[in-house]
């Protein structure tokens, strides 16, 4: 499956949901907003979202700071 990740063409097995393609990138359980195909999906959909080939994501982590 081809998906554009943050701006950037990638290939993934299968066809995944949003959290699995997170647990596939290594964000599980971090702080973070996912927009799909310029939605903004809340994080009880990630679950139940599947994901199709040529769909966009925009994956933003929050950082603490002082």
């Amino acid at each position: 499956m081809k998906l554009v990740v943050n701006g950037e063409k990638q290939e993934f097995s299968g066809q995944p949901t949003i959290a699995g393609l997170l647990d596939e990138l290594g964000l599980s359980g971090k702080k973070l907003a996912v927009e799909l195909n310029r939605t903004v999906v809340q994080k009880t959909e990630w679950e139940s979202t599947d994901l199709h080939d040529d769909d966009s994501l925009e994956i933003v982590h929050f950082v603490g700071g002082g």
